[in-house]
């Protein structure tokens, strides 16, 4: 297997894992305020970090590699995680889910910027239609709801995403994909403590088993572990290729809020779904 094609497998191992994030967030701001859960769950993967940094007894970044790291941080770590609670606390995942359909775009526009990558016009239009595909699709059943500042907040996690991925998708070339974002949480650290410390619910007691559930998915899995995958494919496949897999991921969310939290899958779904993998393929192909 050559290493663009590594590069997508470990990318699709990646959004499988984030695949879950806007359910679980979804759950978790029924218990926890967007504040706390942020910081909360960046303490737990950062913690984590700090340990598997030490046990495998890596280096310190070199001193050029730490503003990248800090713009990481503030993307993935801080931005995406902070906007995206605040929006869930007043939209569904299903509608959340149409602005992750932008994350391809997003993450490609900043990996142009950053990586100085250049895909082909072929490239731009199959990333177009299948943005288009699912953008449309989730539209098709939003019941006329108009633009509010949940919608807002998500635009901003989505440039933020974007950013944070291109960034340290283009660092994990030199530094490693689990290293990047181990560092980047490290760095984290003790501003996300912080902010976990001051936004602290004043009681936990009525806090639901599947919020702590919740909790725990988006800190283990979306903060940590989904990252290891995902950095290490934009580093071997390049940051505007592999960042097309991202089209898939708001199918595979609805899936999981579907049987989480009751939505409903329909045939149209599914139709849809394979013509956006088409499109992914396509992409591929022409990058």
């Amino acid at each position: 297997m050559d290493a663009q094609n590594k590069g997508w497998l470990n990318g699709l191992v990646g959004v499988m894992i984030f695949a879950g994030s806007m359910p679980a967030t979804r759950i978790a701001v029924t218990g926890f305020n967007p504040e706390f859960l942020t910081g909360a769950r960046a303490v737990i993967a950062g913690l984590f970090a700090l340990l598997i940094l030490v046990v495998f007894k890596q280096r310190m970044p070199q001193l050029k590699d730490f503003i990248p790291l800090c713009i990481t941080a503030l993307g993935v770590v801080l931005g995406f995680p902070l906007f995206t609670a605040l929006a869930l606390q007043e939209i569904s995942a299903a509608r959340a889910l149409v602005f992750v359909a932008l994350l391809p775009l997003s993450t490609a526009i900043f990996g142009v910027f950053r990586a100085a990558e250049r895909p082909s016009l072929a490239f731009w239009l199959f990333a177009l239609i299948g943005s288009m595909l699912v953008i449309g699709f989730m539209l098709q059943g939003d019941q006329g709801q108009i633009f509010s500042r949940a919608d807002l907040y998500m635009i901003v996690a989505i440039l933020l995403c974007g950013l944070g991925y291109a960034e340290g998708g283009q660092l994990s070339k030199s530094l490693g994909g689990w290293q990047v974002i181990c560092w980047a949480l490290v760095i984290a650290l003790p501003f996300m403590f912080v902010l976990s410390y001051y936004s602290l619910p004043q009681s936990l007691a009525n806090v639901s088993i599947s919020a702590y559930l919740g909790l725990i998915y988006v800190a283990v899995f979306s903060m940590l572990l989904g990252f290891f995958f995902w950095y290490k494919g934009l580093a071997l496949g390049g940051i505007a290729k592999v960042g097309q897999i991202q089209l898939i991921q708001p199918f595979l969310g609805l899936m999981l809020s579907a049987i989480f939290l009751g939505e409903s899958v329909s045939l149209a779904m599914v139709v849809v779904s394979i013509a956006v993998m088409l499109c992914v393929m396509m992409a591929k192909r022409f990058a």
